[in-house]
């Protein structure tokens, strides 16, 4: 069966890691937002994190499909 739980997952993550990171550039000016998180844009960061685990999971997929001989 060609079932690979790493496609929707690496989908989901790249999907909300874009989604997140937007929000993030685009409500930088908002200083009062990020008062708690000690004026870190943590929107920018966990986008990025979630958009590199999701991309280092599609890459999985690609390197483990072998061509059948």
């Amino acid at each position: 069966m060609g079932l690979d739980i790493r496609i929707p997952i690496g989908l989901m993550f790249s999907i909300f890691g874009v989604i997140i990171t937007l929000y993030g550039f685009f409500t930088k000016a908002n200083t009062e937002l990020y008062n708690r998180s000690l004026h870190v844009n943590i929107n920018i960061w966990m986008g990025v994190i979630m958009l590199v685990f999701g991309i280092f999971m599609l890459l999985l997929v690609k390197l483990a499909k072998k061509p059948k001989e």
